[in-house]
Parts: C-alpha cells; sequence; structure tokens
C-alpha cells in the first residue's frame, strides 16, 4: 500500500509562486514514476510534469513548461513542485500521482499508467 499526501495549495496572485508538497508513505517509491497532475472545474484530470524514478529525467507539458519544476527528495520520501509565474489557467485541483513498476516507461503522461494518487490540493491564481 502507498499513500500520497499533498499540501501547499493556496491563493494567489498572477504573477506570484508556489511550492506542493508531496508525501510518500512507502519506503518502496524511490523506484516509482512521479507526476503531478491537475483538473480544473469541469475539465479532466490533465497532465502537468512527471519525473522518472531515478531523478534523472522529467518532462512538463507545454502549458507549463519554463514556469514548473519537478524535484524528489528520496531521503524525506517528498516530492515537490515549484510553480512560478503563476497564471489564471493554472487554477486548479493538484494531485500527485506514482506508478509502480514502470520504470522502463517514459515519459509517463497517460493518468491511467498511475497506481496511487493524493487526494489533491486546491491551487487557485487571481488576475
Amino acid at each position: 500500500q502507498v499513500q500520497l499526501v499533498e499540501s501547499g495549495g493556496g491563493l494567489v496572485q498572477a504573477g506570484d509562486s508556489l511550492r506542493l508538497l508531496c508525501v510518500i508513505s512507502n519506503r518502496a517509491w524511490n523506484r516509482y514514476n512521479m507526476g503531478w497532475f491537475r483538473q480544473a472545474p469541469g475539465k479532466e484530470r490533465e497532465f502537468v510534469t512527471a519525473i522518472d524514478w531515478s531523478g534523472n529525467s522529467s518532462h512538463y507539458s507545454e502549458s507549463v513548461k519554463g514556469r514548473f519544476t519537478i524535484s524528489r527528495d528520496y531521503a524525506k520520501d517528498t516530492v515537490s513542485l515549484q510553480m512560478g509565474s503563476l497564471k489564471s489557467e493554472d487554477t486548479a485541483v493538484y494531485y500527485c500521482a506514482a506508478a509502480q513498476d514502470k520504470e522502463n516507461r517514459w515519459p509517463l503522461v497517460d493518468p491511467t499508467e498511475y497506481d496511487f494518487w493524493g487526494q489533491g490540493t486546491q491551487v487557485t491564481v487571481s488576475s
């Protein structure tokens, strides 16, 4: 069993920065691909970014490339999403996700490929 818990969401102004944190309960997560997704009202869950099991590769959607950065800390069992230059279009519930036993598949952008999900954290960007 793997449990993921997100935190760090909030209400910010356009152009501001925000950091989200995902805490993973299972030590075996260091062999998982990790990702962040988001879901805005009335829309389907959307891929944001992913980092591979080794931490050496990352992938971003075109809408966030150059503004967001994903990282993982194996010692602290956490994955972070640093968001900068936030826009109103970034408003959504953000979810942390883990893909088990998919080390050789990259990039992993399909949400159906992920096995574990957090409860989500709300990010609201006002303009």
